[in-house]
């Protein structure tokens, strides 16, 4: 795909991209496919994917309480346990806004290892990375924003996103629908929205202004983007998802490159 070589206009040393489709295959791909990179919070979905996984194993259940008085996995998975983004300080009600929290992923981490007695690190490699050939990929720390991966692992995890075999489709089918719907709240390097919406780890685009996907981007789409400079949507009416990785930080260059890369993807997947 000639879009993807869009990323060699950005002001980063090392960048790669791939673009997935429905069925699996790749579209196409630019870039090292076996540096590794720092994903930030592009963690997020991968935990998150490990807490649906015990979810349908039986460990823990959406809507047992987990974090402050009040909240539960659901809340904390969708950034509406009132948890404050980086400490343990509730700062609202549960269900009450919209709070961006790698606090509520770290107490979700923490609520699972006890639950299984596995650390959360083996469990999201024993659930998901393992079965998925994951093998560069690796967390070391906060189940918040510390892992690392490769364009390669994460095509693999793109891949399951579009059609899932380590969940059940009505599993992710329910993760990737707004989750608490009507909360405000910020969408960190975007500001204010209302609704901001979330499902189960990821962020859902509905009509959010501004934002880091394209003008051309369904409602429907879904994924995350990581401080690291990083991120991954699935847009599922365009039935593709795209991973692009760098190694500079997230700032105004991102703010201003990914949205016209994200349209001229999806103008190529629309011929």
């Amino acid at each position: 795909m000639e879009s993807l070589r869009m990323i060699e206009e950005w002001p980063v040393t090392t960048a790669a991209a791939v673009v997935v489709r429905a069925d699996g295959s790749v579209a196409g791909t630019h870039g090292p496919a076996r540096h590794r990179f720092a994903l930030a919070s592009v963690t997020k979905p991968l935990a998150a994917y490990a807490a649906l996984l015990a979810v349908e194993e039986g460990a823990i259940e959406l809507d047992e309480p987990a974090g402050p008085e009040g909240s539960t996995v659901r809340h904390l998975l969708a950034h509406a346990s009132g948890l404050a983004f980086d400490e343990h300080r509730a700062m609202a009600r549960p269900g009450d806004r919209r709070l961006y929290s790698n606090t509520g992923f770290e107490v979700l981490g923490d609520h699972i290892a006890k639950v299984t007695d596995i650390p959360f690190p083996s469990y999201l490699r024993q659930a998901v990375l393992e079965p998925l050939g994951m093998a560069d990929t690796e967390l070391d720390g906060s189940p918040a924003k510390d892992a690392v991966s490769t364009l390669a692992d994460l095509t693999r995890f793109a891949a399951e996103l579009l059609a899932p075999r380590l969940l059940a489709p009505q599993t992710l089918a329910r993760a990737t629908e707004v989750a608490f719907p009507g909360l405000r709240g910020v969408l960190p390097g975007y500001g204010n929205q209302s609704p901001n919406d979330w499902g189960l780890g990821v962020e859902i685009r509905g009509g959010k202004s501004p934002h880091w996907t394209g003008a051309t981007s369904s409602a429907r789409t879904f994924g995350h983007f990581g401080q690291a400079g990083t991120f991954l949507w699935v847009d599922p009416e365009a039935g593709a998802a795209c991973v692009a990785l760098a190694d500079r930080s997230f700032g105004p260059w991102a703010v201003d490159a990914w949205p016209p890369f994200t349209d001229a993807v999806l103008a190529e997947l629309r011929g």
